[in-house]
């Protein structure tokens, strides 16, 4: 979804040997058939994936492949094992500064509220300058480390005026119980482990608000996508409904609602657990994802200058050795306007 290991270092020679360069002529173009990387983040695409309306849709075999992390995703798509792929900005970014020709065409979630910065009760933490030489945990080279950084920034505090300890979220929850920390940025499930002892001092949500958004997106190879640009067309209409729907329908997707169900039978978990945490999401309707705030507005738009933002850091972090030139050239907006309502 959106950490960045070690797999960077190598995605370059990933991307040689798995012959990439094939072109729209190509044999991708005889062949009605496609894999796509989804991962355990619920929303509208899991109740599309559990019905099969995006293979009635189509017309294509679709073969959905699951994934845990957006590193393997991008490992994946860069040997050409994987089309079609659910992948984060943090991911997302550190495949394309390598040199994997993707393209993200549609937003699948705005973060929002399913990372936040928890402060623990008894922390004498009341407002963001009383966090100076607390500690913070936090997954290093991630979407939360990204926006500590870049709350801290806001909030005119010198990253060197608090204790950031890199932790992976399991060992953020058991430091949490033990009181060894006073804050931490972090997502579920041990997100909701630590607000029962703590309140959020900001969320991703606000802090994309102010300009430098993290998300998870769907992504195509670009040459793929040129050979079978009629069922791209197809699969983002099909999106488009999923998410009109929700937008329409949402909030009365309980624990006993079929979305939820079908969600749960692809991802596992307890129906009131899924429930509750599709409501940490924003998903942005086709109208929103054409807009300068998403796919549009080329290298000037929400998406590309995200993109852009999560490489500089990644390269400050020395997770990439270099930035691509124009972020916009891997986000496009054409498949999502062919979604729109006529």
């Amino acid at each position: 979804m959106k950490r960045i290991k070690s797999w960077a270092r190598n995605i370059c020679g990933v991307v040689l040997a798995a012959g990439l360069l094939l072109g729209p002529g190509g044999s991708w173009a005889q062949q009605k058939q496609v894999t796509i990387a989804y991962q355990l983040i619920v929303g509208p695409l899991l109740v599309g994936i559990a019905d099969g309306r995006f293979e009635k849709a189509t017309g294509y075999k679709i073969r959905w492949r699951q994934f845990d992390s957006g590193a393997k995703v991008a490992t994946a798509m860069a040997s050409g094992d994987v089309q079609v792929g659910v992948i984060g900005s943090s991911p997302l970014a550190a495949a394309v500064s390598r040199g994997v020709d993707l393209q993200l065409f549609w937003i699948l979630d705005d973060i929002n509220e399913a990372e936040a910065l928890v402060v623990r009760n008894g922390s004498g933490i009341n407002d963001p300058q009383d966090l100076k030489g607390k500690k913070i945990a936090v997954p290093f080279v991630s979407t939360t480390h990204f926006h500590t950084l870049f709350a801290l920034e806001l909030w005119g505090i010198k990253p060197t005026e608090v204790r950031l300890l890199n932790m992976q979220p399991n060992q953020i929850a058991a430091a949490w119980e033990r009181g060894d920390i006073d804050a931490a940025f972090v997502w579920d499930p041990a997100l909701s482990r630590i607000k029962q002892n703590g309140k959020v001092l900001v969320t991703s949500g606000e802090l994309s608000r102010k300009g430098k958004a993290t998300f998870d997106g769907i992504a195509v190879n670009r040459n793929w996508a040129q050979a079978h640009h009629d069922f791209m067309v197809k699969f983002t209409r099909t999106l488009a409904d999923l998410y009109a729907a929700y937008a329409k329908e949402g909030a009365r997707w309980t624990a006993e609602s079929p979305e939820v169900k079908a969600m749960v039978k692809l991802v596992g978990g307890e129906p009131r657990d899924v429930a509750e945490a599709v409501k940490l999401y924003r998903f942005p309707v086709v109208e929103e994802q054409v807009s300068p705030t998403w796919l549009g507005g080329g290298r000037d738009g929400g998406a590309a200058r995200a993109l852009q933002a999560t490489a500089e850091f990644l390269k400050d972090q020395k997770s990439i050795d270099k930035m691509a030139p124009d972020y916009g050239k891997f986000v496009t907006s054409k498949y999502a306007e062919a979604a729109l309502p006529r």
